[in-house]
């Protein structure tokens, strides 16, 4: 059977493929140097929970290893078939304090991954984990219509942000920039190298094994402050709005891809103009769900945060035939249900 290389695979996305695609009879090789919480500067207890969890599942293969470091990538990943490259760097405030790590990660360690590509025998294929962040502060060019809890699109992007949406001439943050440069080399190394490529332009994922801090996985982060009593602190007025994506949805569009027969793409990838939420309207959710509201304060606004960001998803439909099937209040009820189970890792 096939090889799967992971990067970054105990983390959370990178852990849900590595668990879908053992499944499916793949040899699946994780990479991860367990590096999130120095990353993040914050303690975290749980760093390896999703490696632990993955120990115990047939034909996964668990390596200590750095996307920095070229040799012991290739080393570990020479032979694969199928390479997907989630391991980054993955907050915006943490890219502005600190920009050094998140350029070496992201964009050294992307680049590490492709040369790995190109002078493999194999020619593998790649899928790489992008971000709504490419298109900078030009979304927040849009006119955007206030309600009671949400903002929202004048009509014009009513069906969201295309993926031929200016990425220039704007302030992306250092986290936008490097991995807009990533996003970039995968594109020109498929046109060069004639690799298959999967550029997919993530919006807000969440789901289950998810660890979200204030500074990332907001989702993940509000459902497990609820539950656990802890106060939120809403950066502006928590009428921003996401399209969100549960984890399950966002590896069928790899897999999709994978099997498809299209050599190179770059795709919005969220919940879509169907599937949205903002902050307020998630408390709701969660107060509807679990019987709780957090504590909840006010604080200015973070630097380069969208009013509102939908991803157009209509290429993914039309060249994959792919479309995400779970609700927002479902996932965030699956969420919910698995923080209950493990609520002791919490405390």
């Amino acid at each position: 059977m096939s090889k799967i290389l992971i990067t970054g695979g105990a983390g959370f996305i990178g852990s849900h493929a590595a668990e879908y695609f053992a499944g499916k009879g793949y040899d699946v090789v994780v990479y991860d140097n367990l590096s999130r919480s120095e990353l993040l500067g914050k303690d975290d207890k749980n760093a390896k929970f999703n490696w632990n969890y993955l120990k115990k599942i047939k034909r996964i293969k668990l390596i200590k290893g750095d996307v920095r470091d070229f040799e012991s990538l290739r080393k570990n990943g020479s032979d694969a078939d199928i390479v997907v490259h989630t391991a980054a760097q993955t907050a915006v405030t943490t890219s502005v304090i600190n920009p050094e790590p998140d350029f070496s990660v992201n964009v050294i360690g992307t680049f590490n991954v492709l040369e790995l590509a190109r002078r493999s025998k194999k020619k593998p294929s790649i899928i790489y984990c992008s971000t709504n962040k490419v298109y900078g502060h030009n979304v927040n060019k849009v006119k955007v219509l206030e309600e009671k809890k949400r903002y929202k699109f004048e009509d014009k992007y009513r069906h969201g942000i295309p993926e031929d949406f200016s990425i220039d001439l704007c302030e992306h943050t250092p986290y936008g920039c490097s991995k807009l440069s990533g996003d970039i080399y995968m594109q020109d190394f498929s046109y060069q190298y004639g690799l298959k490529i999967g550029v997919f332009r993530m919006s807000c994922i969440y789901g289950t094994r998810q660890f979200g801090v204030e500074d990332q996985g907001w989702v993940s982060w509000f459902a497990i402050a609820t539950l656990m009593n802890r106060p939120i602190t809403i950066y502006g007025d928590g009428k921003q709005v996401r399209d969100v994506l549960f984890v399950k949805d966002l590896i069928s569009i790899y897999d999709t891809f994978l099997k498809s027969n299209i050599p190179y793409g770059v795709f919005n990838t969220g919940g879509g103009n169907k599937k949205t939420l903002s902050l307020l309207e998630l408390l709701d959710i969660l107060e509807e769900t679990t019987g709780k509201r957090s504590p909840i304060s006010f604080a200015e606004w973070r630097p380069s945060d969208q009013k509102v960001y939908i991803s157009n998803i209509s290429k993914a439909k039309r060249k994959l035939g792919w479309e995400p099937k779970i609700a927002p209040k479902e996932g965030v009820t699956k969420l919910v249900e698995w923080i209950k189970e493990n609520k002791k890792i919490f405390s």
